[in-house]
């Protein structure tokens, strides 16, 4: 375990070291991120720093957690890495159509289902009990790793916010994995802390003011790997197991659903961007660059608390648990906006009751 903590702690510093590398190759590359109305930078900024964080990641892996990890896994996943890596760099340098990125997505998806054999097999439902998947684990699996990976991508938007919530969320899943889901796989714990390493050690570089960005190449490549990591822990699904991978990635989860939602109630395309993501609302209601990035981490880590809950909570604890987090999701949510100012339909009900009270004092 000693061993296996000064390698996360090199870890952190190569991905350090490495990032103002990843910066000057950026301008050379000419992968910068330009000024529009979409955007919170004011000048170019270098984009691919996922770079750095894939490298410091891979060697870490490869080299100093060697014998930590099993080898048929490790190369399989390695070659997906690739794939999402090598998409993000091409659409940081020349910006790929939603399609042709979604299409490399799919493609390393397909070498963890087939490659790596990471998929979902079984599920137990409370009250039916358990069945075996059968041809559903391929769809379940591939649309979980698509769903997953764009969540965190979505997130992306303000300087040092994909990767703080996926710090968090990381290490959050390490943690649970070790001490709850996975004491026969230590291993996928030691893999989970070494992304965590290379994502700290990017951080200085990235939060505000940030001197390089994620781009594609970062996002796409953090949110394949929780989609994969994610589902080590899903192989055999249960109704806990489920959903505490679910509630750890709140944030991206919650952003990229109320997205789809409020795109499709407003009669947009789903894959229109617009500024209605989480962040910008906090921005819109007065919050600085800063205070909005500080303020997800806190509700990440909130997540992350809750996540936490699971394990050691009784099948009904489990289900009051979610109960009381969906509402208070809810009402956060409506409170900013999130779906529109005129689409607040619990606070209403809330309102009506409130008022019925008093009517009857």
């Amino acid at each position: 375990m000693f061993n296996v903590i000064v390698s996360l702690f090199l870890t952190m510093i190569l991905s350090a070291v490495i990032t103002p590398f990843v910066v000057k190759l950026a301008f050379i590359l000419g992968a910068v991120d330009k000024p529009n109305a979409r955007r919170v930078n004011k000048k170019p900024m270098p984009t691919i720093g996922g770079l750095a964080i894939f490298i410091a990641f891979t060697f870490s892996t490869f080299v100093l957690l060697r014998g930590q990890l099993p080898t048929h896994e490790l190369f399989s996943v390695f070659l997906a890495e690739c794939i999402i890596i090598l998409t993000g760099l091409i659409d940081d340098i020349r910006e790929l159509s939603p399609k042709a990125k979604m299409a490399g997505i799919l493609a390393a998806a397909l070498v963890i289902y087939f490659l790596a054999d990471i998929k979902m097999n079984e599920v137990s439902l409370p009250f039916i009990g358990s069945f075996n998947l059968g041809w559903w684990s391929f769809p379940i699996t591939i649309i979980w790793i698509l769903a997953i990976t764009n969540a965190v991508n979505l997130i992306d938007g303000l300087d040092g916010l994909a990767t703080g919530v996926s710090i968090i969320s990381l290490f959050t899943m390490g943690i649970v994995g070790y001490f709850f889901l996975n004491t026969n796989n230590i291993y996928i714990s030691i893999w989970i802390f070494a992304l965590v390493a290379s994502l700290i050690g990017f951080l200085p570089h990235n939060f505000n003011p940030a001197k390089i960005f994620l781009g594609d190449t970062g996002s796409l490549f953090i949110g394949f790997m929780m989609a994969v990591f994610s589902l080590k822990g899903l192989k055999n699904v249960t109704f806990v197991t489920v959903l505490i991978p679910v509630v750890i990635m709140g944030v991206p989860i919650t952003d990229t659903v109320y997205a789809m939602l409020r795109r499709f109630l407003n009669k947009k395309p789903i894959t229109q961007a617009d500024k209605h993501h989480l962040h910008h609302r906090l921005m819109q209601l007065g919050l600085s660059h800063r205070q909005t990035v500080l303020a997800i981490y806190g509700i990440a880590l909130i997540f992350a608390f809750i996540s936490m809950l699971y394990p050691i909570s009784s099948f009904w604890g489990s289900i009051l648990l979610t109960i009381f987090v969906l509402i208070g999701l809810e009402l956060f949510v409506e409170t900013i906006g999130l779906i529109g100012e005129n689409r607040q339909p619990l606070l209403h009900i809330f309102q009506k009751f409130i008022s019925k009270l008093d009517e009857k004092k």
